[in-house]
């Protein structure tokens, strides 16, 4: 392949990973309405569109491996298509999540204080993810070092959401059967609270894979 061919399919692995993942914070963006409105057809629509991201995630895994395969890239070049390999990684697992995510608003309704508690917690894990998307893309190092500082942030909100719905749950005076009810609410809340703090342990893996790309450091790499 001519050295100008080459470039140009360096750049086209990175518009099109930047596509994917347009498209899986498109998806996590409508598992949040999803959830937050109790929308069912949503739910469905995020549910559907799952496949479709698998399709883009195994055709972009198929050109980097061919990119190792046929041009053996070396340095700068080699750690670019490594990290991007492993960033749809990342992003097929984030879209998982998102199905996840609409499958729980498929399992029914929160009360309205989860529901404020989990949309913030799960705008802050968009935000995260977005800003780690922007960094690959523009290979800022600096970006990449804020969203890992970050994290403990969101760690910190999840562990306090996951506290206090089940503080409420011991808290209530309802009877056995409410009780019942309420344990697969608290369920679905927990796994929720869980999945979107997951969503920002893979911002933070792509941001530091980015991180690998640009400094070149293999622990980064992982």
């Amino acid at each position: 392949m001519p050295r100008e061919d080459y470039r140009e399919s360096l750049d086209e692995l990175r518009a099109n990973i930047e596509s994917m993942a347009k498209s899986v914070l498109g998806q996590l963006s409508r598992a949040l309405d999803a959830f937050e409105s109790d929308d069912h057809r949503l739910a469905r629509e995020v549910i559907e569109d799952d496949e479709r991201i698998n399709q883009q995630y195994l055709g972009l895994e198929a050109d980097c491996i061919d990119l190792f395969a046929l041009q053996q890239p070396v340095a700068s070049d080699l750690r670019f298509v490594a990290a991007s390999f492993k960033i749809l990684t990342d992003l097929e697992r984030i879209g998982d999540l998102a199905t996840n995510l609409a499958r729980y608003a498929l399992a029914g309704s929160a009360d309205a204080v989860s529901e404020v508690r989990i949309r913030k917690i799960g705008e802050t894990a968009y935000s995260q993810l977005q800003k780690a998307v922007d960094a690959y893309v523009n290979a800022n190092s600096e970006a990449c070092q804020a969203i890992v500082a970050r994290d403990d942030e969101l760690d910190a909100s999840c562990q306090n959401a996951s506290e206090n719905v089940v503080r409420e749950l011991i808290a209530s005076e309802s009877d056995r059967w409410e009780i019942e009810l309420l344990l697969d609410d608290v369920s679905r809340l927990l796994l929720t609270i869980r999945d979107l703090e997951r969503i920002g342990d893979h911002a933070v893996n792509i941001a530091a894979r980015t991180l690998y790309m640009n400094d070149g450091d293999p622990k980064l790499i992982y």
